[in-house]
Parts: structure tokens; C-alpha cells; sequence
């Protein structure tokens, strides 16, 4: 069963027991758009309690808010009950919601585009918000004032960042103003938060025109305060050259490429980022250019591009290099001595392990480590081929 057709029987079982019940939001966007939707959200007059008793699996995180989720196999069914919100005091959520109609509902939503309901049993959109002409016009606009849907919720310009970098729509004049200014209040939302959403902008195949809304609505400058103008332009230049797909870790040492790796990942820290996320960016620019080195030997080449970040590497040398309006012969000639390796291993199993060193008289410690990394480049160079040519090197190096 698909998400869609989980979410209609959800619909239906609603209809059936004389709820309104609705497709909301992103999915009725992206149907008229013609895009496949990721999920099908449902928004219903049924309330948290009355949805519960109607389902049999169900997890209440959400009811609080009116939202509730239903599942149906393996899909999990976003079914939220229409509300309007009170006043907003932390700049994330109201402090009470009062169940009300579908036209209340779409009132308090973000963007026009994003505010539209569709009822897939007769097949008609219900749009109180003007979100089908908006979405004719190709424009993100706020619903009702930008400064209250700012005030409300001060992600929600991160998103249109996001929005009209996905979708490559315009921002309406005055939501663009608006975000201008409140872009300082940008610091009062968490950085888990604001990292969600930058993965999004980077991670697009429009990241470049993402990174310029970054920038035009200031936004970039106090969630990156350590950075410039000048490497906000790097930035965007280098982005711009990437070809998708990018991860987000590449797009984040594309955002960081004017800066030092140690600046860049004091820049990114509050990101929340896993420990493979830090790992991933600080690899991708602690061996930005080691693409290049015209004398690379063997050894050098195989441990490059047996790297788990390869290929983003690669991803990430090539956007500089044609940022830079750059030679790529370098990175050809890399590719070509890679592919005349044909299935050679390029990361094989050591030789020698430690223990087999030690059982040669090789003391622990960072002597041992010396000699192990040594003796693992002769191997990769073929200059050491067995594991009794190996042992024969540890003898001799030790004498």
C-alpha cells in the first residue's frame, strides 16, 4: 500500500463516520505541481479523541496540538484536527489551539502554497489562501501579514529560502522584506532546527540560488556570523558548480570553502551535526587540493580514492576548480591512473597487523605506529607484495 492510498483509506474511514476529512498542505502542493508528494498529510474536523477511537494504532505525540498519528501497515498517517492558534510567545508554537473549520485552518498556515486542501474522493481543490494562483505566478507569499507569520514561527523564512530554491519560485516583495527584517531572529530558533532546513536549501539542485537568498535576506550572516560577505560569495560560486546529488555534507563544505577547516567547523558546530556528518566535512576540506598533486604516488592515489568521501571529494575539487575557471586536467589524469587500476584493491587488508609486529619484537607505542603505516604504503606501492617480504622489511628495519 502506498502513502497515498493508506492516507485515503484514512479519508475514508473519517467520511464514513460523518467527519470532514481533507488532504493539507505540501502533498496538495506538489500534486498540482505534478510532483510525486514524500507524504499525504490529512486535516479533518474530527477531534485527537474522536480519531483515536476510530483507529486502532495510533500515537498521541502530536494531540496536544490536534494532531495525531494513524497507522495504517507500515505507513504512518498524519491526521491533524483544523485549528486556529492563540498567541505565539516562543517563536515556535502557540500557547493554546482552539479546533475550528478548514477556511480558520489554512488561515493560520505559512504560505499561500502551502495552505490549500484537496479532497481526493471527488477530486477538488478547496483553496480559501489563493495558493493555485500563487502557485500559477510561480511565488512564495505568506498567508495574511508576513510580520505575524514571521512573529509565529521564525523558521518559517528559512523555508521560503528553502521553497523557492526547490521550486524555483520568486518571493513575494513584502514576505521578502519582512524577512529581511526579522532575519536576526533567526537565532532564537534551535540549531537542529535551522540545520533541517539548510540540508534541504544545500541539497537541491538549486543550492546556488538557496545560497543567494541566504545572503540577499540576511539570513546567512547571523546563522554564519564568523563569515564574510567575500566568503559568502566563495560560497555560492562553488555551490553553484556542483552537480547533483550532494550530501549535505558536501554541500556544507561547499558553504565553508573560503574558510580554514578548523574556522569552518567552529562556523558549522552548532549545527548538531553526527559525529560522520563533522567527520564526512572535515575530511572533504582537510584534503580539498590533494587532488591536484602532479607528483602523487601510487600509494597517495589508492588511499584517496579508497576513502569512504571520494567521490565527494572529487564532487567538491571539481566545483573549485571550475569556480576558479581552473585546469581540470589535473583531476582527468587522477581518474585515469584510477581506472587503469582495474579491480586492484585499493584498500586491501594490512600484511602485518600490530599484534604481528609486536610478535616480532616491535615495541607498542608510536614506534609501532610508524612502522605500520610505512610498511602499509610500501604495500600499496607493490614494492611489498607478501606477508614473508613484509616480515622480512620489520627485521630489517629493526636491525
Amino acid at each position: 500500500m502506498s502513502n497515498r492510498t493508506a492516507a485515503i483509506s484514512v479519508i475514508e474511514r473519517l467520511r464514513e463516520q460523518g467527519f470532514e476529512a481533507l488532504f493539507a498542505g505540501g502533498c496538495v502542493r506538489d500534486r498540482l505541481l505534478g510532483r510525486e508528494a514524500k507524504d499525504y498529510d490529512v486535516a479533518t474536523d474530527a477531534e485527537p479523541a474522536q480519531v483515536m477511537a476510530l483507529f486502532k494504532r495510533t500515537l498521541t505525540v502530536g494531540a496536544r496540538f490536534g494532531v495525531v498519528i494513524v497507522m495504517v501497515g507500515q505507513d504512518q498517517i498524519e491526521v491533524a484536527t483544523f485549528r486556529s492558534d492563540a498567541e505565539y510567545v516562543d517563536g515556535r508554537r502557540p500557547t493554546q489551539v482552539h479546533f475550528t473549520s478548514a477556511r480558520e485552518d489554512a488561515a493560520r498556515r505559512d504560505f499561500t502554497i502551502n495552505g490549500m486542501f484537496y479532497d481526493p474522493l471527488e477530486d477538488r481543490v478547496i483553496d480559501y489562501v489563493g495558493g493555485q494562483a500563487d502557485l500559477a505566478k510561480r511565488v512564495i507569499r505568506t498567508i495574511g501579514q508576513p510580520d505575524a507569520r514571521f512573529q509565529e514561527d521564525y523558521l518559517r523564512m528559512l523555508r521560503a529560502v528553502r521553497f523557492s530554491a526547490q521550486l524555483e519560485f520568486d518571493i513575494e516583495s513584502s514576505t521578502f522584506d519582512a524577512m529581511q527584517r526579522y532575519a536576526p531572529q533567526i537565532d532564537k530558533i534551535s540549531q537542529e532546527r535551522i540545520s533541517m532546513e539548510l540540508e534541504g536549501i544545500l541539497c537541491c539542485g538549486n543550492r546556488g540560488r538557496g545560497v543567494k537568498l541566504l545572503i540577499e535576506t540576511r539570513l546567512a550572516e547571523v546563522i554564519f556570523k564568523g563569515m564574510t560577505q567575500d566568503d559568502l560569495s566563495r560560497a555560492f560560486d562553488v555551490l553553484t558548480k556542483m552537480e547533483s546529488p550532494v550530501t549535505y555534507a558536501l554541500g556544507l563544505a561547499g558553504l565553508c570553502v573560503a574558510l580554514d577547516s578548523e574556522t569552518a567547523l567552529t562556523q558549522i558546530e552548532g549545527l548538531k551535526l553526527s559525529r560522520q556528518q563533522t567527520r564526512h566535512v572535515t575530511y572533504l576540506l582537510e584534503h580539498r587540493d590533494d587532488l591536484l598533486e602532479a607528483s602523487m604516488s601510487l600509494a597517495q592515489l589508492k588511499l584517496l580514492a579508497g576513502a569512504p568521501y571520494y567521490r565527494d571529494l572529487l564532487a567538491f575539487q571539481t566545483a573549485i576548480q571550475l569556480a576558479d575557471q581552473g585546469s581540470l586536467d589535473a583531476l582527468d589524469l587522477f581518474r585515469h591512473r584510477l581506472a587503469a587500476l582495474g579491480d586492484t584493491p585499493l584498500r586491501p587488508a594490512p600484511l602485518l597487523t600490530g599484534h604481528d609486529l609486536m610478535a616480532l619484537g616491535v615495541p607498542s607505542g608510536r614506534r609501532l605506529g610508524e612502522l605500520a603505516k610505512h610498511l602499509y604504503l610500501a604495500q600499496l606501492e607493490g614494492t611489498i607484495q607478501t606477508r614473508e617480504q613484509a616480515q622480512q622489511w620489520v627485521k630489517t628495519v629493526r636491525s
